[in-house]
């Protein structure tokens, strides 16, 4: 008798332990199939991926026309989903798969007629490193002559909702339009953000736990307001580039787009104060991206060196005809927090040499590495189809590709996460137009694992979604600040600023 109710208690939990660990979108494995040696053709490309624990479900479909199905199964430690068509797993499911480090172990069924194929398994690999649990990019499409139709706006990575932080139509649309552009966060925190707004109620919007306000950085002793911003790493201290900006039409080149400075200068601006100074500003250097080291000790930037030689052409001209002479390196300036004084500038890495250009550094929160985008001139790499990532290692001084995330299209903007394990990038290599965000693993070794696309609830969404993702930026929360807040704030007055030379030597 007792044998027969401990036999009646195991089988009991068994099945609890089947009820739980085995689960399924609605669809079963199919019972007869042939064996495939070729990885399945699926989109997004999850094959092989490193992810970290807290990402939102990592979703794909069948990419092969001829096929007539898809069948699916995710699987690890006794735990079992399978879906039909598209893989989509529930947020329940997806975190049962993800709650330890390890590999999940993917099949994939296709169909042709009434005939199945098992084509050859693949893992997703669940890293113990997490990533920071908000994005935030501009939304706008991919278009030449309007941008109206942009948002700043927000993701939280650990499911699949977005929300807006600024509307460009808020302030108004057509002749009263503006553009925002250049969000940017000290140390990834939403409370402490800034970003501009061109054009109609122009100026610069800065938000610090809890106040916001609109500045007004035009000023006679600089060339412009400023752009592309790096907010020191805790003092209320912005650096910006300010530059005379132009874009001209390629004819014949595939890369479209060409746009240039006629002008460029580093810049700093005082929060508090609300003063701003020229750190950079000689007239045959094209200094653009400003980017700190983590220690707030040192301040990278950009610089292409030029000099006119043809004064029977306008200045534009003379540039659109010489773009693809224009090779920037890479250069920085110490810095002491406690003087507020800027140091001599020194070169760091010389593209030129190489007869290539770098621009947009950023580095690691170690302070360790930097990861920049290099192609084969000028500064505007999002729209230059041969632009990669390269990595310099700042202790040993060895710049090299990383050719592991690298595409044939197309990579540029750039962020680590802050406990420097991820990079989220902007890349084209789905279709040369549209830019997306990916993320990639780089472990205590500096190896670097495959990337992964930010991950929808619908895989087939991005393909549907006409918009680029411009300036992905990671962040430890959420921005809470309502968009309409930020209108009624730039609709306003911007505060003048103030110039004074000091801040560098």
């Amino acid at each position: 008798m007792k044998k027969q109710i401990t036999y009646s208690i195991l089988y009991t939990l068994f099945i609890v332990h089947c009820t739980l660990f085995i689960v399924a979108c609605g669809a079963s494995v199919p019972e007869s199939y042939s064996e495939s040696k070729e990885l399945p053709k699926i989109y997004p490309d999850v094959i092989d991926v490193t992810i970290p624990q807290n990402i939102a479900p990592l979703t794909f479909e069948l990419d092969d026309e001829k096929a007539d199905g898809m069948i699916a199964r995710y699987q690890r430690d006794g735990i079992e989903v399978v879906c039909e068509d598209k893989m989509q797993p529930s947020m329940s499911d997806w975190q049962a798969l993800t709650a330890k480090p390890g590999d999940i172990s993917v099949d994939v069924f296709v169909r042709h007629g009434e005939e199945w194929t098992h084509h050859k398994p693949f893992s997703i690999h669940v890293s113990a490193d997490s990533i920071d649990s908000y994005l935030s990019y501009r939304l706008i499409p991919s278009s030449f002559v309007s941008y109206e139709a942009l948002t700043i706006s927000q993701r939280c990575l650990e499911n699949y909702d977005e929300s807006v932080i600024y509307d460009n139509m808020l302030c108004g649309f057509e002749v009263d339009g503006q553009c925002i552009n250049c969000h940017n966060y000290q140390m990834g925190n939403p409370n402490r953000m800034q970003f501009h707004a061109r054009q109609y109620c122009g100026g610069t919007i800065i938000a610090y736990d809890g106040t916001i306000k609109k500045v007004n950085m035009k000023n006679d002793s600089i060339l412009s307001a400023g752009v592309y911003p790096a907010w020191h790493p805790w003092l209320k201290l912005i650096v910006y580039s300010t530059d005379r900006t132009n874009q001209s039409f390629h004819t014949t080149d595939p890369n479209k787009i060409e746009v240039y400075d006629q002008a460029s200068d580093i810049i700093a601006y005082d929060i508090d104060k609300n003063e701003i100074t020229n750190l950079e500003n000689d007239t045959t250097e094209f200094e653009v991206f400003p980017a700190w080291a983590p220690d707030g000790k040192t301040l990278y930037y950009c610089s292409g060196h030029y000099e006119r030689k043809d004064y029977s052409k306008s200045s534009a001209s003379e540039l659109v005809s010489r773009c693809k002479e224009l090779k920037y390196n890479i250069y920085k300036k110490s810095f002491d927090p406690e003087t507020m004084q800027f140091g001599p500038r020194e070169l760091v890495f010389a593209a030129d040499t190489l007869d290539q250009s770098a621009v947009l550094p950023r580095i690691s929160p170690d302070g360790r590495y930097m990861v920049f985008t290099m192609a084969k001139y000028g500064y505007f790499h999002i729209w230059h189809h041969d632009a990669d990532l390269w990595v310099l290692d700042l202790t040993s001084g060895e710049a090299k590709p990383i050719t592991a995330i690298n595409s044939n299209d197309t990579e540029s903007y750039h962020t680590w996460s802050s406990n420097g394990h991820w990079l989220v990038f902007s890349s084209r290599r789905d279709d040369g137009t549209y830019t997306r965000p990916f993320f990639a693993h780089m472990d205590k070794d500096g190896k670097w694992g495959k990337p992964f696309e930010l991950p929808q609830a619908d895989p087939d969404y991005h393909r549907q979604f006409l918009r680029s993702y411009n300036i992905p930026e990671l962040m430890k929360g959420p921005v809470e600040i309502a968009p309409q807040t930020f209108a009624d704030v730039l609709k306003g007055d911007g505060e003048p600023v103030k110039y004074v030379q000091r801040l560098s030597k």
